[in-house]
């Protein structure tokens, strides 16, 4: 289940042309399950109608003048009271100072000021305006008491200038969310590190031998991971991904690399998700290799098997109190599964046949057994990657209480 799910989002939307993006945000924060609730400025609404929310929320969108109808005795404290947090995106110069000083004479300020909730701003306005010295004073006032400021980012101002003042991404601005949420999860406080992706092992300075991976369960672990709470390590090979939010990413190529990022962190738990090479070749050419060379003989040799290197590690103490790996298998699943959890002395083991069409590398779905070092298992249906995800997380709590 999403960390959005059921939960109840404010979103703020103000006067600016990125009022376009928060009809973005607005729709992908309800995909994920929120219950989303848009409150309008009169000058936001000059930009995008309320229509435009209703339709991307399936909810109402509230306006001020909704502050002097039937509900205005109440409507702000119920929304401050309900909200499981409050986004305004985008927010003008304006709004900010109003918030920083509190101000409240519209529906959108005087909700914030009965809002019990984080609240979490993402600035929209020209670079000069962004950086005079009484918008910067009122972020700071506003950071101090605790908001949470997304942005703003470089880029082409609709004042046709460039400079910082552009509101950020809505995907961006989701990671931020997730964070807030998340923040008490179960495995606040901890730290997770988790390697994604297929490690690229070098022929010469263009070839490359690599694997299928995407990286997608990987990055899906990371994600799953900060929505609990956690401090996330993702140690990524070369991947068209992009990387979740409030993770720090270690960028690697080959599986030297990554083995010694790996041991380079210590943490609660390593997830072992990567496809990391078995074997890479014995020399790297110093140059391109020709064709008129005639074809190359590359001769292989065993490749860096991180696993066993921190299992071996960890008799001189733990690195990593849980440790847990995959187990990508064409055949024999179970069977390899198993002696890999025990060689590698893993508490869990994620087995998945590779060679099933909807499972395995580059698909959104993925399905897979659990193995325990206790000798139990798990088999679950098929799930999408991100479900998949959160039952890793789930087990590796347990296993860490």
């Amino acid at each position: 289940m999403s960390i959005l799910s059921n939960k109840h989002i404010l979103l703020g939307v103000t006067g600016s042309i990125a009022g376009y993006k928060a009809a973005d945000l607005a729709s992908k924060l309800a995909q994920e399950g929120a219950q989303v609730d848009v409150i309008l400025t009169d000058a936001g609404e000059k930009f995008v109608s309320p229509l435009t929310f209703q339709s991307v929320t399936g909810r109402r969108a509230y306006r001020d003048q909704d502050l002097w109808g039937n509900e205005a005795h109440i409507l702000h404290v119920s929304f401050g009271k309900t909200a499981d947090l409050l986004v305004i995106a985008p927010c003008t110069a304006n709004t900010i100072a109003k918030l920083a000083n509190g101000l409240a004479d519209n529906l959108l300020t005087v909700t914030a000021l009965a809002a019990e909730c984080p609240l979490v701003i993402a600035p929209a306005m020209d670079g000069g305006m962004y950086y005079h010295p009484t918008t910067q004073g009122n972020l700071a006032k506003l950071k101090k008491g605790g908001a949470i400021i997304v942005g703003p980012a470089d880029g082409h101002l609709a004042s046709g200038l460039t400079g910082k003042g552009r509101m950020v991404e809505p995907a961006e601005i989701l990671g931020h969310i997730r964070i807030v949420l998340g923040k008490n999860g179960k495995l606040a406080g901890k730290k997770v590190v988790v390697t994604a992706g297929g490690t690229q092992e070098a022929l010469d300075p263009v070839r490359v031998i690599t694997n299928h991976s995407s990286g997608k369960q990987g990055y899906a672990i990371a994600q799953a991971a900060l929505d609990a709470g956690a401090e996330v390590c993702l140690i990524t090979a070369p991947t068209a991904l992009t990387p979740p939010v409030g993770a720090r990413v270690i960028k690697v190529n080959s599986a030297m690399e990554m083995l010694n990022a790996v041991l380079s962190e210590s943490a609660d738990v390593l997830i072992m998700a990567a496809a990391a090479a078995d074997f890479i070749p014995k020399k790297t050419a110093a140059d391109k290799m020709k064709k008129r060379d005639g074809i190359p003989q590359v001769t292989l040799t065993a490749a860096p098997d991180i696993l066993e290197t921190v299992a071996n590690s960890q008799l001189s103490g733990r690195r990593f109190h849980i440790v847990v790996g995959f187990a990508a298998e064409s055949r024999d699943l179970l069977e390899n599964a198993s002696e890999k959890l025990i060689s590698k002395k893993m508490d869990m083991i994620v087995a998945n046949d590779i060679s099933a069409s909807d499972a395995g590398f580059a698909v959104d779905t993925n399905r897979v057994i659990f193995l325990f070092a206790n000798g139990t298992k798990e088999i679950l249906p098929l799930l999408s990657k991100t479900e998949v995800a959160e039952k890793i997380i789930e087990h590796t709590s347990r296993l860490l209480e």
